[in-house]
């Protein structure tokens, strides 16, 4: 259907103001063209002595004429007539498995047709609707790519073509906008998780909760990077990802008193967030939050006045959805994926999972510490968000900033397995590390020795590890950390590890409980028994706190057990 209609302005923009209030209620003189009566950060004020008056027609509407600043010849606002028309048959029809696209806009020749949807046109592309939804959708070159819940495919831009018999092609662009979609080869999707995707240069990551995988996309198709030794891990943290809404709630109290639009709240207010609607003593506000500070005193901003009478219950609720927020992390050059799983109670935490993949070493490197809302780089710079904040990672500028994301800091560590001959039974006598000053040993742990259970035989029988006995050391202090004076000597010793020829070493103090007919057991004996060990490293607390520290090798010395 097709249609000609008759503006009746050029140009023009429908504009509301307000005026000043005299003395007596009446209009004043000034007219002002403020923010949002909200006030959001940086925004202009909005006049508390405002004024909107309906029989003063004149001083609270203006027609705004289309030339700027109004002068002859000056500059035209040049995006056009926004015109639209209504059809005749209402009906409303959700496709999707289908894209739509407007007329065109050129700025060399002023033509700008991108409000026109004409339905005498052929202005949509449907692709097959056995895949799912359409998610997202990527220009790339002359082709688009399109994100499928269950498929991806790339559809051609201004061309299509047509495979002939003889191996030939054929391209035939009488004003075909979306060509012929040609999907990939392997039966992958975006889920429901479109905030999975990051892209840099050829490759594009995204992740299919349905499937269990990560992949990339490049030139040689889809690749499942999930498989680089982290099958098993990501089969079972994607499985958790829901995409069913939640209803969240935090409460906290105030002492504030009186019709205000900020108040301070008694406890951390670490899991309130912008956008937050909030009940004062179970009562539904018109208020949400625009911004929370984390310093105390902790102060709430909302976007419109409550009422408060000295010390109230405050409600903060919200609406949730798990998430996989993906990004490119420029200045590592590597794709960060968070998948967060949210609470539905206040007494339940956030829980979420921030690693990256590294292409130069096909794998995945690190965990991190932090959640984001949203990631991307930048001219060369990595950032991320987080409850309406923007953060810039690997700032140098700050001093001792390492560990450090969103003003919490947390040690770094390594957690890895000592399984040289596994079929030999070991004494881990010592410990040691090249690297730099101020990493401690958390744990050095054996595997697991089962006894058997006492029970009657005529029970059913369940193993665990309340069934089997486990060695274990105390705490590895770091060089400095562990830096004691001797009460009989006088002289300097070291509880943790010493350096020798640069080589941070430490003998294994056993911390297990005795054993059924074991002589020896506690510290009185070195070592821990096992067929292999596990073992996690950090930085501590004491050295040198979010300065850079590097590890290169740890080792342990071990002798077969008799």
């Amino acid at each position: 259907m097709s249609a000609i209609t008759k503006v009746s302005y050029y140009n023009a923009f429908w504009n509301k103001k307000v005026v000043t209030q005299a003395p007596g209620g009446q209009p004043g003189l000034d007219s002002y063209w403020p923010g949002l009566p909200w006030n959001p950060a940086g925004y202009p004020t909005y006049p508390n002595n405002m004024i909107i008056v309906p029989a003063d027609y004149k001083r609270n509407w203006v027609i705004e004429e289309a030339r700027i600043v109004g002068g002859y010849n000056n500059t035209i606002v040049d995006l056009g007539v926004r015109a639209y028309l209504n059809e005749d048959l209402i009906d409303q029809r959700h496709r999707f498995n289908s894209l739509i696209y407007s007329g065109v806009y050129n700025a060399n020749t002023g033509v700008n047709r991108t409000n026109v949807f004409s339905v005498a046109q052929n202005i949509s592309k449907s692709i097959d609707p056995y895949y799912g939804e359409i998610k997202r959708t990527q220009s790339y070159d002359t082709n688009l790519i399109i994100f499928q819940e269950n498929k991806v495919s790339q559809s051609l831009i201004d061309k299509d073509t047509i495979y002939t018999s003889e191996d030939g092609t054929v391209t035939n662009p009488p004003g075909t906008v979306l060509g012929q979609t040609i999907p990939y080869a392997g039966e992958f999707g975006i889920g429901n998780n479109p905030e999975s995707f990051a892209d840099f240069g050829m490759r594009r990551y995204f992740a299919d909760p349905y499937r269990g995988s990560v992949l990339r996309l490049s030139r040689d198709g889809l690749t499942e990077i999930s498989q680089n030794g982290m099958s098993d891990y990501f089969r079972d943290e994607l499985q958790k990802i829901s995409n069913t809404l939640k209803s969240y709630a935090v409460e906290n109290t105030t002492n504030t008193t009186g019709t205000v639009n900020s108040l301070i709240v008694v406890s951390d207010p670490a899991n309130i967030q912008i956008g937050m609607n909030i009940e004062v003593n179970n009562l539904q506000t018109n208020s949400f939050v625009t911004e929370v500070s984390y310093v105390a005193p902790f102060t709430i901003t909302l976007s419109e006045n409550v009422t408060l009478a000295g010390a109230s219950n405050l409600r903060f609720t919200t609406r949730v959805k798990d998430k996989i927020v993906g990004g490119w992390d420029i200045y590592d050059r590597q794709y960060s994926i968070s998948m967060q799983i949210k609470p539905q109670n206040p007494d339940q935490q956030m829980t979420y999972q921030t690693l990256s993949f590294d292409e130069s070493v096909k794998g995945w490197t690190s965990f991190y510490t932090y959640n984001p809302s949203n990631s991307f780089s930048l001219k060369n710079s990595y950032y991320t968000t987080f409850n309406g904040r923007l953060w810039k990672h690997y700032d140098e500028s700050v001093i001792n900033n390492r560990g450090t994301f969103y003003n919490a800091y947390n040690s770094s560590y390594v957690d890895f397995i000592f399984n040289i001959s596994p079929s030999v039974k070991k004494v881990f006598q010592t410990v040691n590390y090249e690297g730099d000053n101020g990493f401690q040993i958390n744990h050095f742990k054996s595997d697991f020795q089962q006894t058997d259970p006492d029970i009657p035989l005529t029970s059913p029988v369940t193993y665990n590890n309340n069934n089997s006995y486990q060695d274990t050391t105390v705490q590895v202090y770091s060089y400095d950390q562990g830096l004691y004076t001797d009460t009989f000597t006088g002289q300097s010793k070291r509880a943790g590890f010493d350096r020798k020829e640069n080589l941070y070493v430490a003998n294994l103090i056993n911390n297990s409980t005795a054993r059924p007919n074991e002589v020896i057991f506690g510290a009185s004996m070195s070592g821990i028994k096992g067929y292999f060990a596990r073992v996690k490293i950090s930085t501590d607390n004491y050295t040198n706190v979010g300065g850079l520290k590097e590890i290169w090798s740890v080792g342990s010395k071990f002798v077969q057990s008799s």
